[in-house]
């Protein structure tokens, strides 16, 4: 094989179409950053916004579920508890 004809074996490749890529490529990215930026801003905005609306704060509420989910609890365990002391005192 000469070395005209290795040289022939490889892709020709230009370098202007590979550079408007990587420019496309690039300003795309910035593009959807930007978007990405403007679109949280206003999420957050708005968030803050309902939130301050809200009759109860968020933090008051979850306590208020999280007592609620304690005492459920507490109590399911006092008829479980109450339900074997009873079966065991029928059978006993």
């Amino acid at each position: 094989m000469t070395d005209s004809a290795e040289r022939t074996a490889l892709p020709q490749l230009r370098s202007g179409p590979l550079i408007t890529g990587a420019v496309l490529v690039g300003t795309g990215a910035m593009l959807v950053l930007a978007g990405f930026a403007v679109g949280g801003a206003h999420l957050f905005s708005v968030t803050r916004r309902w939130v301050e609306q809200m009759e109860v704060p968020p933090r008051q509420l979850g306590q208020q579920q999280w007592s609620r989910a304690r005492a459920a609890a507490a109590a399911g365990t006092r008829a479980w508890q109450n339900e074997e002391q009873a079966a065991e005192a029928a059978h006993g």
